[in-house]
């Protein structure tokens, strides 16, 4: 049992990914590397000559055969091991490297093996935390609860009585993984150099893979990724994280509190805890906004198996080997992207891209624009809340396979999550789309976020040059409030906010300038109307020109009206909610500021029509 549980990659002492360190270990063991090469090349160059004669033949030019050719690529990634599925699984969020009909057959990878034998399992468990089983737990089951490709889980209970779910790992699961990755790695190394048509680096994806995976395979990395996750998302009410227990965890062996819930996916348990399973989803298109988008720390691996509905209505997650963060430049791009893509200026949108690290910066852009504009233009007439993600990232895969694109590694695994996340919502609702669901979050992050860059991006979003859109803030206020747990209290609140930061300077113009001139036209109008009781000779030319008189429409303080108007659609809203504000709206700086410009303005544009209208002008 001693040489099972062995490791000859441990002994080697990688615990770390290192190409330079595998490369020397397997040049001192090459019979270990010819013996990994014999189980996977032979399997692999049978399938590729295959491919090529059916390339050659012209039979790949039918749909039912490249179907069964891609169909048939991703069960033999699953019968060669973790490394393969990983690898698998890695491709098919890379539409720049994998033609749209492999793409699909890759997203189908399962990411579940037969178990070990369980007597392994205990001696692991034993060797790693150098104790017999039944010194540590009260109750340890030998037969495992479920398997994937690194390892096991089986249920438990502590000596104090507490649940818990143990992960154990596959014994000399590193050794295997690494023969894999360098396999892949050197595979990949030579379809870069001899295949034109591959314009990523291969090599550097396998190197991104082989990092996540030994991280993956690194429990006390989980530990701390599941710590960290729990810190960052405490004070929401409707997310669960399971607690670590240290004592009984190490590198290969980690317990965790034991969580009793249900998968998403089965929604007859689901409604049977009283929940509303699209109400769970909305929770969790939330929480992974909220992951993405302010925190930068996110779970990339979302599948039904880690995303649990337990009955006090909140949802759990588990499984926190596959993280990953995005930069708050990343993130603020990815917002400004979205801007973009709502203003249809896809310009813009390419440079975006640019930006995000999709194209490189000498790439000829003018190509991409009219594709872009395309793929995103009749999707858009529906509108964002009604686009078909998965229609959009088909139509952006054969885009992205046509020209010089290239994804980002984090950007891969946030493209898995997300279609993950999709998938699961759409085995609750068929009609879901992720764009509509998402969209009330980036509303309310684009109001909210201090960040200038963002402030920048708002004002793209409700100026058309240098005129207020009402409308489009109509539409981003109502997005942002239809988010779910939104307080109207709170979003009266943010708007305020907006309107008297630094920020709103140029609502607050333009505020001034109309609310300038409407008082000043009710003015006139006013005057003309007094002046109408007055005999005509005593009245100058300028005044009693018949043309002058101003309709009822003058008469309206339009900006105030509209954003009266732009709340009042708002559900919940109550006139109370504003009268309660009043005393902050009088009492802030900045508005004790806009009543001193309007009436300087006021005190300007009155000069200069009594000067106008004493010389006889028109004013």
């Amino acid at each position: 049992m001693t040489e099972e549980l062995g490791d000859f990659i441990e002994a080697a002492g990688l615990l770390t990914y290192d190409p330079a360190a595998i490369t020397r270990i397997y040049a001192g063991h090459p019979q270990r590397l010819i013996r990994r090469l014999w189980q996977t090349l032979v399997p692999i160059g049978l399938f590729l000559m295959g491919v090529g004669v059916d390339w050659l033949l012209g039979l790949l030019r039918n749909p039912d055969r490249s179907r069964s050719r891609a169909r048939e690529c991703a069960e033999l990634l699953v019968e060669l091991g973790p490394a393969f599925i990983k690898a698998g699984q890695a491709l098919s969020t890379r539409p720049d490297i994998v033609p749209p009909v492999l793409l699909e057959e890759l997203a189908q990878l399962q990411d579940q093996l037969p178990g070990f034998d369980s007597d392994l399992a205990m001696a692991c468990i034993e060797e790693d935390l150098g104790a017999p089983v039944d010194d540590l737990f009260e109750d340890l089951e030998r037969e495992p609860i479920s398997a994937a490709s690194l390892g096991q889980v089986h249920r438990g209970v502590l000596k104090n009585g507490q649940r818990v779910a143990v992960k154990v790992q596959r014994p000399g699961l590193r050794e295997q993984i690494t023969l894999d990755l360098y396999i892949v790695r050197n595979i990949a190394a030579w379809l870069n150099s001899n295949i034109g048509l591959i314009r990523s680096d291969l090599v550097a994806l396998i190197d991104e893979l082989g990092k996540r995976v030994f991280e993956e395979m690194d429990y006390l990395n989980e530990a701390d990724n599941a710590e960290r996750f729990r810190e960052l998302h405490r004070q929401n009410p409707r997310i669960a994280v399971p607690t670590i227990h240290r004592e009984v965890t190490s590198r290969r062996v980690l317990t965790m509190e034991w969580i009793e819930g249900v998968k998403l996916t089965n929604l007859e348990a689901v409604r049977e805890l009283g929940i509303d399973p699209d109400d769970m989803v909305q929770v969790g298109v939330n929480c992974s906004l909220q992951q993405l988008l302010e925190h930068g720390f996110f779970h990339a691996d979302p599948h039904p198996g880690n995303l649990l509905a337990i009955a006090d209505g909140r949802l759990c997650y588990l499984d926190f080997g596959m993280m990953s963060e995005v930069t708050r430049e990343s993130r603020t791009g990815l917002i400004q992207a979205v801007v973009h893509l709502v203003n249809r200026n896809f310009g813009k949108l390419s440079k975006d891209f640019v930006t995000l690290g999709f194209l490189a910066e000498d790439v000829n852009l003018e190509p991409i624009v009219p594709a872009f504009e395309q793929v995103f233009s009749q999707a858009l007439e529906v509108g964002v809340n009604r686009m078909d993600f998965k229609a959009v990232t088909d139509d952006m895969s054969g885009v992205m396979y046509k020209f010089p694109f290239r994804v980002p590694p984090y950007y891969a695994l946030i493209i898995r999550s997300l279609v993950t996340l999709e998938g699961i919502a759409l085995s609750v609702d068929p009609d879901f789309k992720i764009l509509g669901a998402a969209y009330p979050y980036f509303a309310r992050r684009l109001m909210e976020d201090p960040d200038p860059q963002l402030r920048q991006s708002l004002k793209e979003m409700l100026f058309d040059g240098d005129a207020f859109r009402w409308t489009r803030l109509e539409n981003l206020v109502s997005s942002a409030a239809s988010e779910a747990q939104l307080d109207l209290n709170t979003l009266l609140d943010q708007l305020l906010d907006f309107l008297f930061s630094a920020n709103g300077g140029l609502l607050r113009d333009q505020l001034v300038e109309t609310t300038v001139e409407r008082l000043d036209a009710i003015g006139w109008s006013t005057m003309q109307r007094l002046g109408r009781g007055l005999p005509k000779r005593l009245l100058p030319a300028a005044m009693s020109n018949p043309g002058m008189e101003s309709g009822d429409p003058m008469l309206q303080l339009e900006p105030i009206r509209q954003l009266i108007e732009v709340l009042q659609s708002l559900p919940g809203f109550n006139p109370d909610l504003l009268m309660r504000r009043l005393p902050r709206v009088m009492n802030d700086p900045a508005s004790r500021r806009m009543g001193v410009k309007v009436a300087k303005g006021l005190a300007e544009r009155g000069v200069v029509r009594l000067v106008k209208v004493a010389a006889g002008v028109r004013p």
